[in-house]
């Protein structure tokens, strides 16, 4: 199927066949440097601080605040509205100021957010952590001061971002987290000069350094993460400047004109709300998961960091295909819903869920089967039972990334439809699961698979959600072409079922790393890899052609039409 065939005849994407490709491309391009960035700056940072040690797990709590802060009021509610109201206001004659006024409530509302928030950094980490010391909970504090004014300069960073992408100026918005990773990549470094890392001294494991955490300390570690993220956000205002908006702060405008972005907002306010409360009990889970009865940490448990590293670790196809995808679709999804083009909506919705449930079942194999390499790789001077506590959490999570894509396709057209009470609605069973089914986990395992059954439980959870999203989407628009979706997906997961087989079959004739040597085991992880990411990637390819699947050139056509280019 080429790109013509799934769009509405007459519309500006029909007339520019390639830009969802080359839109896709340009965004993936960028989250796959940040992304490879991220895998060296989480290396250092577990090299610094460990993984399933006190201060790592302090370090992830206080970081985890600004990012659950930043789901809520920027991913969650910014994202929601911004695009859908940014494109209908470019359509008015007056639209810039509309959405200057927008960029105004926005960046001075997250400012005074965040500083009512930072000066609650004690309760929060209250609420994330169980069956902590004092003294780990204070260190947690201690960072948690430094990071969480992070929300403001994520609130500023999407919302430059999203008048970006309403401009289908998509390069930008995705390339500016590679200069927060070069920043914090820096201050790690400077870190590991000055203090050195968490091997140099066992003591540091178990806890009886906390004392030896000053200021300074804190400072450097968590200071220069916030300042990669300011890099990030105010970065983005000069492509906003050589695109031709300039900004000029508007507080007042016409009675009613912001009531699509109140109402919509209000109800995904509510709807991530939901989401965060199942985080907040999954990281209490973890964090105590690893913590035994005389508050001794043990390192071969999963606890929250290594539940935080392995999300990480899943996110990264879904970040650098998927979310790029759904981006770029999400303007024309705007466009057609505010011309009511029904029609061209649903064509270029069952496009989008058909190109990401393709890629997402490969990006599942791949995760599940080489689960123990690919942590590897990411933490290369961990302990091999702290590799492999982190790989089961990433083999748990990876069920889920079908499920996650679909997820994100659906709430783009309910936003773009500005029906956010349904996305709220559907939110609450879904929380439900997740609740129940974690409460369920931890009570059927043992201590050491509890952070696992909490990634399992979210990948199911997310299978209720799509159930339900898909029934809502399917009822606005008319149909979702069942008929001919369902038979192509169904072989779609035969191909990455057989692709995942090959995979961990094959990795198991991967010579065994010597485990006491680090570079060892790294060059030989990293080689499986190199040979296996590949490989896996020509199987399921190849197996798509053969059951005619048409979306493997979607999938694959880029970035094939990229590589025959740069040999050229």
């Amino acid at each position: 199927m080429t790109e013509e065939d799934s769009l509405a005849p007459g519309s500006e994407e029909a007339r520019k066949p390639a830009s969802l490709g080359r839109n896709t491309l340009v965004m993936a391009s960028g989250t796959f440097v940040s992304r490879a960035l991220g895998f060296a700056r989480n290396a250092m940072l577990a090299a610094a601080i460990g993984v399933n040690t006190v201060a790592g797990n302090s370090y992830d709590v206080a970081n985890k605040i600004p990012n659950a802060l930043y789901a809520i009021v920027a991913a969650g509610v910014l994202n929601a509205v911004l695009v859908p109201q940014i494109v209908r206001a470019f359509r008015r004659p007056d639209g810039k100021r509309t959405v200057d006024r927008l960029v105004t409530l926005g960046v001075f509302g997250s400012l005074g957010l965040t500083v009512l928030l930072t000066l609650a950094a004690p309760v929060f980490v209250q609420l994330y952590t169980q069956d902590w010391s004092a003294d780990q909970r204070g260190l947690a504090i201690g960072f948690a001061y430094w990071v969480i004014p992070q929300l403001f300069f994520y609130s500023v960073y999407t919302i430059l971002g999203q008048v970006l992408n309403a401009r289908e100026q998509f390069g930008p918005y995705m390339w500016a987290p590679v200069l927060n990773n070069i920043v914090s990549i820096a201050g790690l470094a400077i870190y590991l000069a000055v203090y050195g890392g968490y091997l140099a001294d066992d003591a540091f494991v178990a806890g009886e350094r906390l004392g030896g955490w000053g200021p300074a300390q804190i400072s450097l570690l968590a200071g220069t993460a916030t300042l990669g993220i300011a890099a990030q956000a105010l970065i983005l205002i000069w492509p906003l400047r050589r695109g031709g908006y300039r900004w000029r702060a508007v507080w007042s405008g016409p009675k009613g004109e912001l009531r699509g972005v109140t109402s919509v907002a209000g109800w995904a306010l509510g709807a991530i709300l939901l989401d965060q409360v199942g985080v907040l009990v999954a990281t209490r889970i973890a964090s105590s998961a690893n913590v035994g009865v005389d508050g001794a940490i043990d390192l071969s448990i999963a606890g929250n960091a290594a539940y935080f590293n392995a999300l990480m670790l899943y996110l990264v196809p879904h970040s650098l295909v998927t979310v790029s995808l759904v981006t770029a679709l999400g303007t024309p999804m705007a466009r057609f819903a505010a011309a009511k083009d029904t029609t061209a909506l649903r064509e270029t919705t069952v496009r989008g869920l058909r190109i990401v449930t393709v890629f997402s079942l490969w990006s599942t194999a791949v995760l599940f089967a080489l689960a123990p390499a690919i942590v590897r790789v990411s933490l290369p001077v961990q302990p091999n039972d702290e590799v492999m506590s982190v790989a089961y959490v990433l083999m748990a999570l990876s069920l889920g990334a079908v499920p996650l894509a679909l997820l994100l396709v659906f709430k783009r057209v309910f936003f773009a439809l500005e029906d956010g009470r349904a996305v709220f609605y559907i939110q609450i069973p879904v929380t439900i699961a997740w609740l129940v089914g974690m409460v369920l986990a931890q009570d059927a395992l043992p201590r050491e698979w509890w952070t696992a059954g909490v990634a399992l439980t979210l990948s199911l959870s997310n299978v209720v959600g799509v159930v339900l999203r898909a029934a809502g989407v399917r009822k606005r628009l008319g149909g979702l072409d069942g008929r001919r979706t369902v038979p192509v997906l169904l072989r779609a997961a035969l191909a990455a079922a057989v692709t995942g087989v090959v995979g961990w079959s094959l990795l198991r004739f991967i010579p065994e790393p010597d485990l006491d040597d680090k570079m060892n085991a790294l060059l030989v992880a990293f080689g499986a890899l190199a040979v296996l990411i590949p490989l896996m990637g020509a199987v399921y390819f190849l197996l798509l052609r053969v059951l005619r699947v048409p979306e493997a050139g979607d999938v694959f056509g880029p970035i094939l039409r990229r590589l025959r280019r740069t040999v050229r």
